[in-house]
């Protein structure tokens, strides 16, 4: 998308956008120096990051800003890991948004009137994208504090200023062209330009914090690791039983978007999830012409077949989400909806997928799948009762293992409809199904009902997350917030409740003494 209409139409629009996803007050501008390689790539899970030039390349980056050609190829070569592009015009990238600025070439005796368009009244009038391009970002999180009408904290990360040191192992190949003298030529004078920053920003709606081991840096890459990431609560010896696999059930909050999915994926991982779902269903014959072309309001078309095509992952965002699961060190499945699906995903060779409460009636389905899949089985009975339960049992034999998830349909499930003590039922049933695992699809608010069925026998939980605040999304009103809080504490209940559940086996524990012990007369 071009900028052709006023910059507080297109431009602002955007950013409000992006902004309005992140429940944090925390900013990234991230550079490309060798310091980013300390830096647990967790941290920036939950916030937003404007990456310079091609620095995408390292972290996933929500803005990327440019002007130089030779980013072009980069970013390209990289996939394209940003949400919007703000860049000179020539730039068409295959994903991401665009809007296109005029660029300005400053000479060394114009530093001050760089600095005085730093601090103009206004960020978002007349915007430039400035020779020293972190002055720039810096701009935008000016603009996005008038959005949020709140302070930002601004982290600057990987802005070394030593040239000589290179760049971050992440950029395995370079492509600007310049020279070793060119690059020190345009990087050592930056330092002056940030010092000035620090100084020119102080009480104003920017906190400028750099990371790093200059004398002007704010704190360490180790201590801003020690910022982000969890800490384990409890800390002292535990006998646990067989660990709680937390699983981030995505739905179809990523949009189809492949930054979104990749968003998702990271923060779910740095929160602590073993697993995230996906959904996977033939658009065109799992619905009925009808309902496709029936009216449907969502930012993607007018008609429901608008709606859900956008929804959908294609074969290329599958084969992506199993790569970066691989990587990042987390498992994915996917809920298959119908027999094309069963047959798409098989490509992966998945360790588990999911039958989800929805399609508890296509009983010819459900029937394929228990004769042709030995993986395991992940089910949910929402909507159902004891006859369901009876025809799982006597269909799903050949399966590896079946999660058997106690489920309410309801968004948000009422309390007392959660019924956690059907997992004492369903733990009951895998003394005589060995294979059978008890579990639970949290539908409801928040993490209580979740605890309750660790302590009733539950060894998967499933929960649903987003990624911020989307008002025509799915399922918003249950899902936890990945920019927040809210799923890491998740997490974290769920395996205090492993801790305190502990083992079956009774005996005394090294924290019990007798009060009154028995003498000897």
């Amino acid at each position: 998308m071009s900028m052709e209409s006023p910059i507080k139409d297109t431009f602002s629009s955007h950013l409000e956008d992006i902004g309005s996803i992140f429940g944090t007050d925390t900013i990234f501008i991230l550079g490309k120096g060798p310091s980013v390689d300390e830096i647990n790539p967790e941290v920036f899970a939950n916030s937003m990051v404007i990456g310079i030039n091609d620095a995408e390349r390292i972290v996933p980056v929500d803005i990327s800003i440019f002007h130089a050609d030779w980013v072009k190829e980069s970013v390209a070569s990289n996939g394209y890991k940003s949400r919007l592009y703000v860049c000179p015009p020539g730039f068409t990238p295959l994903r991401g948004d665009v809007v296109n600025m005029p660029c300005t070439r400053s000479s060394g005796n114009e530093s001050d009137v760089m600095m005085q368009r730093l601090l103009t009244e206004d960020p978002s009038e007349s915007f430039v994208i400035e020779e020293v391009l972190f002055l720039s970002a810096l701009r935008l999180a000016r603009i996005l504090a008038g959005i949020r009408k709140k302070p930002q904290t601004i982290y600057m990360v990987g802005f070394d200023f030593t040239p000589d040191k290179g760049y971050s192992k992440s950029i395995e190949r370079d492509y600007a062209p310049n020279s070793p003298e060119e690059r020190a030529l345009a990087i050592s004078p930056q330092e002056f330009y940030f010092v000035n920053s620090l100084y020119l920003l102080r009480d104003s709606e920017l906190i400028l914090k750099h990371v790093g081991s200059r004398k002007f840096s704010a704190l360490s890459t180790g201590e801003l690791n020690d910022q982000f990431l969890p800490k384990n609560p409890i800390n002292e010896e535990h006998e646990l039983g067989p660990r709680v696999v937390v699983t981030a059930e995505l739905t179809t909050n990523h949009f189809g978007q492949r930054h979104r999915l990749e968003r998702m994926i990271r923060a779910a991982r740095a929160a602590g999830a073993d697993y995230v779902k996906v959904q996977k269903r033939n658009v065109e014959t799992f619905y009925s012409q009808e309902q496709l072309d029936g009216k449907y309001k969502s930012p993607f078309g007018s008609t429901f077949r608008d709606y859900r095509n956008a929804l959908e992952l294609d074969e290329e965002d599958f084969c992506y989400i199993d790569k970066l699961c691989s990587q990042l060190g987390i498992g994915w499945f996917a809920s298959v909806l119908d027999e094309p699906s069963y047959h798409f995903i098989q490509q992966f060779s998945p360790d588990l997928i999911k039958i989800p409460s929805t399609i508890s009636e296509h009983n010819d389905y459900l029937s394929y799948v228990a004769r042709h899949y030995t993986g395991s089985v992940v089910l949910s009975t929402g909507m159902t009762d004891i006859a369901y339960e009876k025809y799982i049992l006597e269909t799903f034999t050949e399966c590896n293992k079946l999660y058997l998830m106690q489920c309410n349909s309801a968004y948000p499930t009422p309390k007392h409809h959660c019924t956690v003590g059907v997992i004492r039922h369903y733990r009951d049933l895998s003394y005589r199904y060995p294979y059978l695992v008890p579990a639970y699809s949290s539908h409801d608010t928040g993490w209580f009902a979740s605890t309750m069925a660790v302590a009733a026998g539950a060894q998967m939980v499933e929960k649903h997350v987003k990624l911020g605040n989307t008002e025509w999304a799915h399922y918003d009103s249950v899902a936890l917030d990945l920019t927040k809080e809210d799923f890491r504490e998740y997490v974290e209940k769920i395996r205090e409740a492993e801790i305190v559940l502990g083992v079956e086996d009774k005996k005394t524990n090294s924290s019990e003494h007798h009060k009154y012990s028995k003498r000897s007369r």
